[in-house]
């Protein structure tokens, strides 16, 4: 009886590992496959880059390159996202940047301030309704403007609000123009393809 009842125990506990190993490994293959997803490619490298070197040598605005925003106060859920505490835009922007009190040692791992300007840029393995999500609650946590940076298509979307917004596109047009946040930029420095052609 012992040995009957001591080989069940066994075979429950050998299931419960089995079961646990399963749950473990599915885990790791969702995280790698949101890791996979989200990964930048070189031209949403290039477009994130030149946006911030453009907006960052505009003295009325600091830049910050995905920067921990703290989005726990309101339910992310709603807008149809994963329920998290934070969201990283591509590049934040401030008129008033959040404060530097930092002494040496410290740092602020997510910024409670939100930004400005949010802005996100598409990269091939995003999908885009998970960036207009991003937008609608950035809109919600109060950020004045938004935009939708398509490297692929060469457009730049500039949200006023979550459903209103203008296309940028650079077959058409030089300039992008927030009028929120009072920026012209041309579009050929934002969405430009540099080579190295010698002299």
């Amino acid at each position: 009886m012992f040995i009957h009842l001591f080989l069940n125990v066994l075979i429950i506990v050998w299931n419960f590992k089995f079961d646990m190993s399963e749950v473990i490994n599915f885990e790791n293959k969702a995280l790698e496959e949101e890791e996979r997803r989200d990964r930048p490619s070189k031209r949403h490298s290039m477009a994130q880059t030149n946006l911030t070197g453009l907006l960052y040598n505009d003295e009325r605005f600091t830049t910050f390159v995905e920067l921990s925003l703290d989005a726990s106060s309101i339910d992310l859920s709603q807008f149809g996202l994963k329920n998290q505490d934070e969201v990283i835009p591509d590049i934040s922007v401030y008129l008033e940047p959040p404060s530097d009190d930092d002494g040496p040692g410290d740092d602020e791992v997510r910024v409670s301030q939100m930004p400005d300007l949010a802005i996100e840029v598409l990269s091939p393995t995003q999908a885009i309704n998970d960036l207009l999500k991003k937008i609608k609650a950035y809109f919600a946590f109060g950020v004045k403007a938004c935009w939708l940076v398509i490297p692929s298509l060469d457009e730049v979307r500039v949200f006023s609000q979550p459903r209103s917004y203008k296309i940028f596109d650079i077959q058409r047009d030089t300039e992008i123009i927030d009028e929120v946040m009072d920026i012209h930029l041309p579009i050929q420095k934002v969405l430009r393809r540099r080579c190295n052609k010698a002299v």
